[in-house]
């Protein structure tokens, strides 16, 4: 009986072709060249796009981890040699080519990503005016970042020996091409500014290509040059060429011996320009003395120094004019001061205490005296009033009408005024008020009267 086939899921054959993709030792590390398409950079990092030349394409994959280091930004159509692995995406079972490495494919690409990073930094700021440093007249001591062995550095020692033969020079020595020389010029920047042992920095290197030069276009060397707390000078080249070192730095020198010139003043410049200054000083100091002599030549034959009282008559003639002056204004202010004096004492006589006093008391007998009369007229008229309102009340006093022979009787709480004899019954006690007492009585028996009201015949 025949063996039955092993039957295999989409996954497993997919996850199978992946494993052998990785396994071979080609597709495992390979470099490609082509041209970027369909390229999109994704909110999470990762590039998205694809590789082509003119008969073919692959699709690719960057991921962040990778791109971040990237030299350029990818752009539609931009030539790139990439390296990376082949897989197979086992979801889909297509196959990418994941790239670890990328970099710009011929000058053309170069160029691009040289105006990219230039075009980044400027909008940082990197290249502004306002936060280059100067370069200091005299440094203490200077230090060179480039290479060894290449003619940069021998041109700019022998200039420095030239010029400024005094100060000390620190080299040290970096790679200027290849893969590790952006590192190395950013470690001997980086220990220059630590051991603040100099006071200017030129770092550069001879002429050569654009890919010679690419290591002073990288961005960590212009962010270090940027960071760097020592002036620096940029010596890449010739005068032709222009790197992204030269924009960052604080000064730009067209090749390493123009460099050197700006880093340190030429000896013979400054002792000429030493004995021009002397001269000068020696002219000034000359020309200061002679001055003096003619001034005190002309002060000794002047004829104030020689007849000096002639030049005191004038003023001793103002002075005794002003004294006349004063004299007079003196006497003036006397007699304005003394007829004052009389007008106030004048015043103050009149207003003596005892005049005062004199004429107040006068015045309060008169015042008195008139209260007195005004007091006792209205006394008086009072009185009248009074007796008066006393004779009308007395006219009204029951007490008068009592004294011809009335009297009130009241019950025996003396609540109650009788007026009726139906006001009381036999055997109540009644009290009967006179005009001089009051009685208690009982009474025993009552009598009415008729009245006669005028309507009986």
């Amino acid at each position: 009986m025949a063996e039955s086939p092993r039957i295999y899921s989409i996954k497993e054959i997919n996850r199978y072709i992946r494993m052998k993709l990785e396994s071979d030792h080609v597709l495992s590390d390979v470099w490609l060249r082509g041209e970027i398409s369909n390229f999109t950079h994704h909110s999470s990092g990762h590039m998205y796009f694809t590789l082509k030349d003119k008969d073919s394409r692959v699709k690719c994959i960057m991921f962040a981890s990778h791109n971040q280091r990237l030299p350029f930004i990818p752009r539609e159509g931009t030539k790139v040699i990439a390296r990376g692995n082949v897989s197979v995406y086992e979801r889909d079972g297509n196959y990418q080519f994941y790239v670890t490495q990328m970099q710009p494919d011929g000058i053309g690409s170069l160029y691009l990503a040289f105006e990219q990073l230039k075009q980044k930094l400027e909008s940082e700021g990197l290249f502004a005016q306002e936060r280059k440093r100067t370069i200091p007249l005299y440094p203490r001591a200077i230090g060179v970042v480039t290479s060894p062995t290449g003619a940069a550095v021998r041109d700019i020692l022998i200039t420095l020996e030239r010029r400024f033969p005094t100060v000390p020079v620190i080299v040290v020595p970096v790679l200027v091409q290849g893969p590790q020389a952006a590192p190395s010029i950013v470690k001997a920047i980086q220990q220059l500014n630590e051991q603040n042992e100099v006071d200017v920095l030129i770092v550069g290197r001879g002429g050569g290509s654009l890919e010679e030069l690419w290591a002073f276009n990288e961005e960590t060397v212009a962010r270090s040059i940027a960071a760097s707390t020592i002036p620096i000078i940029s010596a890449v080249g010739h005068e032709t060429d222009y790197t992204i070192a030269d924009f960052v730095a604080d000064l730009r020198a067209a090749t390493p011996t123009a460099a050197a010139e700006l880093a340190v003043p030429h000896r013979m410049e400054l002792q000429q320009q030493l004995t021009r200054i002397q001269q000068r000083l020696r002219q000034a100091l000359h020309m200061k003395l002679q001055s003096g002599q003619e001034r005190l030549l002309r002060v000794r034959r002047s004829s104030l120094f020689m007849h000096p009282r002639r030049y005191l008559m004038e003023p001793a003639e103002r002075l005794d004019r002003l004294q006349d002056k004063l004299r007079h204004l003196t006497t003036r202010q006397a007699e304005r001061v003394r007829g004052r004096f009389m007008r106030l004492s004048a015043a103050v006589a009149a207003a003596h205490p005892g005049e005062q006093l004199a004429y107040a008391n006068k015045r309060w007998r008169t015042t008195s005296r008139q209260l007195e009369s005004t007091m006792l007229g209205l006394v008086r008229s009072r009185k009248m009033e009074l007796h008066g309102k006393i004779r009308g009340l007395d006219a009204l006093s029951p007490l008068k009408v009592m004294a011809r022979g009335y009297s009130l009787v009241y019950d025996e709480q003396e609540k109650r005024l009788i007026k009726s004899i139906g006001d009381v019954q036999p055997g109540d006690m009644i009290k009967v008020k006179l005009a001089d007492g009051q009685m208690e009585c009982h009474v025993w028996s009552m009598k009415g009267e008729t009245v006669n009201d005028g309507n009986n015949g």
